[in-house]
């Protein structure tokens, strides 16, 4: 509790204080007459106790006499308390005044502007996560994250559990580096949507983050359960990887980090890190990752309408040395551009693979028979001679008639 509230209250009680002393008293009256009645009454007393003879005239002068002067007394002391315009002023000008600081008060240091910001975040929910979802519109600024995090949060008082608020929420609280409430959000999710693969991926993330061989062991868990749906899921081996990485399995870091640079292209942004994460670990990344020829291929569409049931033949040569190819794919003859890959896996014989050549060329064949000899009839398209400066190496063909 903020002490705002307890200050306000402090400040009234103050000026309520005040304006209670400073207020002026009329004198207790003995009973419900006036003065004036009084006088008169206690002045009649005096004249039967004289006309009977009880006060001797002397007397009855003198104490009529101190009886005036009493009343007299008594009507200045009334005056003097009667309350003066310019201090009746003054009070309201006091009250005013507290209101005054009280409004402002409110107004700068109160809960207005959270309720408005409250009131707005409902209402642009929608637009908030079709923004943050979908990608639609430009990204949620900070504020407008804040104000996200506060309408789902209210959804989820008002309509309750809901698997991808608490998804969205964990997010917006791991971006912010609140990864102990991230984690809470990300399994009230999983509770209600186990199988949601980008949230287990979320999940994982955060338990990493977290560290210690707990969290550790549930994000491995975790990602385990999205390999088992998705064996190629890149993110999911980054993850597995990392997970290695923190438990000091060195081995098992290097395996996963290598199944990852196979999949990746050579000019994604993650293949660097990659590398200079198999780097880090004293890995020989040519020989970890292993040699690879990416192929960008484009087949004439009317050279795949005339021929149906041909074969296509992909294979690498090595220039200079043997004809028997280092690596080679077979598959349907495709229509269009096609990404086919080559590598030390694909070799005819063990002995003969990419690694045992350093300069290649590619060649892409239509069979007709489907053998691999070239018959008449067959064409096909040879690349430029190829170097391994790099473990992955790229070319671009295209068969056509």
């Amino acid at each position: 509790m903020t002490l705002w509230p307890l200050l306000l209250v402090a400040l009234l009680m103050l000026a309520l204080c005040v304006i209670i002393i400073s207020w002026p008293r009329k004198a207790n009256a003995a009973n419900n007459q006036t003065p004036l009645q009084l006088f008169e009454e206690r002045l009649q007393l005096l004249a039967l106790a004289r006309d009977s003879g009880e006060l001797a005239e002397q007397d009855f002068a003198s104490a009529a006499a101190e009886l005036k002067q009493q009343f007299n007394q008594q009507q200045q002391q009334t005056i003097s308390f009667r309350q003066p315009k310019h201090q009746l002023l003054w009070h309201l000008a006091l009250v005013a005044l507290v209101f005054v600081v009280v409004a402002l008060t409110y107004r700068f240091n109160g809960r207005y502007q959270q309720l408005a910001d409250w009131q707005l975040a409902k209402t642009e929910l929608a637009s908030y996560g079709e923004r943050a979802l979908l990608g639609q519109g430009e990204p949620l600024s900070e504020h407008e994250t804040r104000l996200f995090a506060l309408a789902l949060r209210t959804k989820l008082a008002v309509d309750g559990d809901d698997a991808v608020a608490w998804m969205l929420l964990g997010r917006i609280w791991m971006s912010q580096g609140l990864m102990e409430d991230a984690i809470e959000a990300f399994e009230k999710s999983l509770a209600l949507s186990p199988n949601r693969i980008p949230l287990l991926l979320n999940y994982s993330q955060a338990l990493i983050v977290v560290g210690g061989d707990e969290n550790l062991g549930r994000a491995g868990r975790a990602v385990a359960r999205v390999l088992l749906t998705e064996p190629d899921n890149l993110d999911a081996m980054s993850l597995m990887a990392l997970i290695a990485h923190d438990k000091g399995d060195t081995a098992e870091a290097i395996k996963a980090w290598s199944l990852l640079a196979e999949q990746l292209e050579q000019d994604d942004p993650r293949y660097p890190l990659v590398l200079s994460k198999l780097s880090e670990l004293g890995a020989d990344t040519i020989a970890t990752i292993g040699r690879q020829i990416r192929v960008r291929l484009t087949v004439a569409h009317q050279l795949a309408a005339a021929n149906p049931d041909a074969s296509l033949f992909l294979f690498a040569r090595a220039v200079g040395g043997s004809n028997l190819p280092l690596a080679v794919q077979r598959i349907p003859l495709p229509s269009g551009e096609v990404e086919l890959l080559l590598d030390e896996k694909m070799a005819m014989q063990p002995e003969w693979s990419l690694a045992r050549a350093e300069q290649v060329i590619v060649v892409a064949r239509m069979s007709q028979a489907g053998t691999v000899e070239q018959m008449p009839g067959d064409l096909q398209v040879e690349s430029d001679i190829l170097t391994f400066n790099e473990a992955k190496i790229s070319v671009a063909l295209t068969l056509e008639p």
